[in-house]
């Protein structure tokens, strides 16, 4: 049989000088390439690093406003109660000013600041704990002083001797009462 083909020739390694060359060329893309991501990873944090800052700076802000706010609540948060307590002294003020009273004007001088106070006291959310005659003795509003044999039901009001407070369902004081025996 006779050969035909043509003989492959052999390839070639290529130079050191090459391969030197390609891996330069390589390691300069690359070094390159790691260059840009440093840049782009330094300009990221320092962004990150200013949104912190800023952030941080904001958050303080809120803090120092909102202890601001506590500190004027506290120190004006009884400026409303006060007002409308203005009026019963000015009404207190103007029944001592008068010399020559008579039992008749100081009586109804005295109910209409009554009602004032009364008045002031609920527009504040204070409201009376006056319990009725009979009704169930709760010891959350009522505080027995006594108890007395009486003909209604026990452990119910007999009889108020102090009229008790709530500001906001919190009791500021109890009813003082005295309350039936068991039978």
């Amino acid at each position: 049989m006779s050969d035909t083909s043509q003989p492959i020739p052999p390839q070639s390694a290529p130079a050191p000088e090459e391969v030197e060359a390609a891996m330069a060329a390589h390691a300069s893309d690359e070094l390159a390439r790691l260059q840009g991501e440093l840049a782009e990873l330094k300009a990221k944090s320092a962004e990150l690093a200013d949104q912190f800052l800023r952030a941080k700076a904001e958050a303080e802000n809120a803090r120092r406003r909102a202890e601001d706010e506590v500190s004027k609540a506290r120190k004006f948060g009884i400026e409303s109660f006060a007002e409308s307590l203005l009026p019963v002294a000015d009404s207190l003020d103007a029944a001592l000013g008068i010399k020559e009273a008579t039992p008749q004007q100081l009586r109804e001088g005295a109910d209409a600041t009554l009602r004032q106070l009364t008045s002031a006291l609920e527009r504040n959310k204070v409201l009376a704990i006056n319990p009725e005659a009979g009704a169930k003795f709760d010891p959350h509003q009522h505080q027995a002083i006594s108890v007395v044999p009486a003909e209604q039901e026990a452990n119910t009001v007999v009889a108020v001797l102090q009229k008790g407070y709530v500001i906001a369902d919190r009791v500021l004081r109890p009813a003082l009462v005295t309350v039936a025996a068991p039978k």
